[in-house]
């Protein structure tokens, strides 16, 4: 299902609303896509990223988040002017 709103979610060692996310990953929350029977989203898309949610354990439930830029052409020209 595909959101345009923020839905929270919480692993076993984090809570996850939109204000901390968006202080986490450092830009704005546009979508989320969340799959059924799961309890976190599986891509999220900002202004400047689409982030994929992997989970990184099998004991426990904790996310590690890959950002990956939604036009990385002009992220690498950006890059190159600073």
């Amino acid at each position: 299902m595909l959101s345009y709103e923020w839905i929270d979610f919480s692993t076993d060692t984090d809570f996850y609303n939109q204000a901390t996310f968006e202080e986490k990953i450092g830009d704005q929350f546009e979508a989320l896509f969340l799959e059924r029977n799961k309890a976190y989203p599986s891509m999220i898309w900002t202004k400047h990223y689409v982030i994929l949610l992997k989970n990184t354990s099998r004991m426990y439930q904790d996310l590690t988040f890959i950002k990956i830029a939604r036009n990385p052409t002009q992220e690498l020209t950006e890059i190159h002017f600073f």
